[in-house]
């Protein structure tokens, strides 16, 4: 089966709720018109990137109104978008919600915050402490947010749990010098997102955003790639645009069908020896036991793999 979808690669004002969604309206209305099935967002859409300590006054909490309004559009077209989510206990997360036929089907909380050259981002959000597919109208999806790309971890979990296609939102500015006349961050990006679609055999469906803020250039360039690894459709480099591609769930199957990665990984393996490298850089005495061949990882029999 076939599904057309849209990436929304957009410009939004910093801070500014009330215009950011009158925006999320506009390119939902024009996406719907355009018969696509599901709309995506960028990492913080809805707010902005350099929030500081603006990031309590953007919050929404999920029975707000405006998420309301949105869960209601999500009857016509199914919905993901980023923005800065508030507990019932004050916490505040750089979320992801995926809203589909009236009902907010999951909640990404951004589980690596970068701390590192302009980011500052635990400074002002909590940690997010999973990473988890979940079924959609097109099958199993994963969300994940911008720097949770850069731990390879996240990518394997996520197939693992079952995905089938990988929403990453991003907020990423131009970083470094690269090659030609591409930036370093624009560079690894792509790479990032080849890697690992043809890798795992899923689609890698990158939403980046544009614009300016805070003197800060963001680079655009969102694109979707094929579990082969090749590029389908990509997004102008700076600009904003609404990029509508076809997806064709047909292309997993003969991806895996060609090269059982997922279905061949060693999950015993992975597990025995990270707990390993844990206790042993911690120092704790509850090592695993080896007296046993119990304790040995063993290789999953057929019936449970992936």
């Amino acid at each position: 089966m076939k599904h057309q979808i849209a990436l929304a690669q957009v410009y939004p004002k910093l801070g500014d709720l009330d215009a950011n969604f009158q925006m999320f309206r506009e390119k939902i209305r024009i996406a719907i018109n355009q018969k696509a099935e599901l709309i995506v967002f960028p990492e913080l859409g809805l707010t902005g990137y350099f929030l500081r300590d603006m990031v309590s006054s953007v919050a929404l909490k999920t029975r707000s109104k405006m998420f309301k309004e949105l869960l209601n559009l999500s009857q016509k077209i199914s919905i993901c978008f980023g923005f800065v989510e508030e507990t019932d206990s004050v916490e505040f997360f750089n979320s992801a919600a995926y809203l589909e036929k009236g009902e907010l089907v999951h909640l990404h909380r951004k589980v690596y915050l970068p701390t590192y050259g302009m980011f500052d981002e635990q400074r002002y959000f909590s940690c997010g402490k999973a990473i988890r597919s979940f079924q959609t109208r097109f099958g199993k999806i994963a969300i994940l947010i911008c720097e949770d790309l850069w731990h390879p971890t996240s990518v394997q979990i996520a197939v693992q749990d079952g995905a089938q296609w990988i929403l990453s939102l991003s907020s990423s500015p131009g970083r470094g010098v690269g090659k030609g006349d591409h930036l370093y961050s624009t560079q690894m990006w792509e790479a990032m997102n080849r890697f690992y679609a043809g890798l795992y055999g899923v689609y890698q469906v990158y939403v980046n955003r544009a614009g300016v803020e805070e003197g800060v250039n963001f680079w655009g360039g969102s694109e979707v790639i094929n579990p082969k690894g090749q590029v389908m459709a990509k997004a102008p480099y700076f600009e904003e645009d609404l990029l509508k591609v076809e997806l064709d769930e047909g292309e997993v199957r003969r991806s895996r069908v060609m090269s059982p990665l997922i279905r061949d990984e060693n999950l015993d393996l992975v597990i025995y020896e990270l707990t390993r490298i844990r206790n042993e850089s911690t120092g704790s005495q509850s090592k695993p036991r080896r007296k046993s061949s119990r304790s040995i990882p063993q290789r999953r029999n057929s019936k449970n793999r992936i």
